[in-house]
C-alpha cells in the first residue's frame, strides 16, 4: 500500500509541493481512463485522485459531471474502481486515492469497501460529502486497514469543524478554495490562503488546495502556501478533447508549477 503523506512530504522537500491529479474511472472507457491515469503520473503528477462516477455528484462541475455521466452510461460498476486502482498501481508508483460520495460506500459495505480498496493497492478515500462527525464507520475501517482518509475544509468551516477535520484526516486535508462546484477559474479564490492558514494553526500535517486550479501558474501560486495543488476539471477536459496524449501533455505543463525558482 502506497500512502500519501510521505509523497507529499518528499515533494515539499525536493520541490515547492505536490501535484495531485483527478480523473474519473471509466471515462471515456475503463481502459482509456487507466491509460490516462498512468500518463499523468508518467508526466509528473505525484498523487492520483480517481473519481467514482455517481448519479448525484453535488460537488462536481459541468466538465466532470459530463465525464462521469458518460462513464455511467457506458456501464461503469463499482468493481471497475478497484480494477482501475489495481491496474494503475501495477504500472506506476504514485499513491492512488479514490474520490467518492458516501452513499456508494455504504451500499457496498464500509468494511468490504475498505478491504477491497486495500487489496487493490489503493491509498485511501477522499469523501466530499462525509463529515468526520458522521464518519465513525469509515474511521474505524481505515484504522483497521491503514488507509488514508481525506476530509474537506471550506472557507465557511467553523473552528470546531476545522479542529475535527484535522484530527480525523490522515494523508492530508482537502482545502476547498471556493464556495462552489469544481471547475477551472481564472483566479483561485484568495479564501484558500485563509483556509490553509487555519488548518496549519490547527495542526494539520498537510493541506492541499483544490477547486479552480487549471494552469501551472495557479499551481505555483497555491504551492506558495499549501503543501499540494489539486487539478481536476482541466485534466478531464484535456482527456475529453485530445485523449490520453493530450492529458499527459497538460500534466507535464502543470508540473512546471511545482518547480522552485
Amino acid at each position: 500500500m502506497r500512502t500519501v503523506g510521505p509523497v507529499i512530504a518528499r515533494r515539499n522537500d525536493e520541490a515547492s509541493g505536490a501535484l495531485i491529479g483527478y480523473l474519473p474511472v471509466g471515462f471515456p472507457t475503463l481502459d482509456e481512463s487507466i491509460d490516462a491515469a498512468v500518463a499523468i503520473v508518467e508526466n509528473g503528477v505525484d498523487v492520483l485522485e480517481l473519481g467514482l462516477p455517481y448519479s448525484d455528484p453535488v460537488m462536481d462541475g459541468t466538465v466532470i459531471q459530463a465525464a462521469t455521466q458518460h462513464a455511467l452510461a457506458g456501464g461503469f460498476r463499482l468493481a471497475d474502481g478497484f480494477e482501475a486502482v489495481r491496474r494503475i498501481t501495477e504500472r506506476v508508483d504514485a499513491p492512488v486515492l479514490i474520490m467518492t460520495y458516501w452513499n456508494p460506500v455504504v451500499q457496498y459495505g464500509v468494511d468490504r469497501f475498505a478491504d477491497d480498496l486495500a487489496a487493490a493497492g489503493g491509498a485511501g478515500l477522499i469523501t466530499p460529502d462525509l463529515i468526520p462527525d458522521e464518519g465513525a464507520d469509515w474511521i474505524a475501517a481505515s484504522e483497521r486497514t491503514g488507509l488514508d482518509r481525506v476530509f474537506l475544509a471550506a472557507p465557511t468551516s467553523t473552528e470546531a469543524r476545522i479542529a475535527r477535520v484535522v484530527e480525523s484526516s490522515r494523508g492530508f486535508v482537502y482545502a476547498v478554495s471556493t464556495m462552489g462546484i469544481t471547475g477551472a477559474r481564472a483566479d483561485v479564490d484568495r479564501a484558500a490562503r485563509t483556509v490553509v492558514e487555519r488548518l496549519k494553526s490547527a495542526g494539520a500535517p498537510a493541506s492541499c488546495v483544490g477547486v479552480g486550479i487549471s494552469t501551472a501558474a495557479q499551481v505555483a501560486e497555491v504551492l506558495e502556501y499549501a503543501d499540494g495543488a489539486i487539478v481536476g476539471s482541466a485534466l478531464v477536459k484535456a482527456l475529453a478533447e485530445g485523449g490520453v496524449a493530450a492529458v499527459g501533455e497538460l500534466a507535464a505543463e502543470l508540473t512546471r508549477g511545482t518547480r522552485r525558482e
